[in-house]
């Protein structure tokens, strides 16, 4: 059964198809964010604050959410 997760600012998700979580510091996640964006891929969530935690769907699409991945993956285990 599908599952709606809070990502912040009313924004949500469905866990199914989440495929990784992953913290926004690194320079290959902000790589992967920039190909993301050229591909019209991208969905900033993060009501203009600042991006905390990436995620990467089924769809190949990345989401930008300024909660703390901890928080994303915990909301998804429960």
């Amino acid at each position: 059964m599908s599952k709606i997760i809070n990502i912040g600012f009313g924004n949500s998700i469905v866990s199914e198809r989440v495929v990784a979580v992953i913290a926004s510091h690194s320079l290959p996640i902000k790589r992967l964010r920039e190909e993301a964006k050229r591909l019209n891929k991208l969905i900033d969530a993060t009501a203009g604050r600042q991006t905390r935690s990436v995620i990467v769907t089924d769809s190949n699409h990345i989401v930008l959410s300024s909660i703390r991945p901890s928080t994303v993956v915990s909301r998804i285990k429960d």
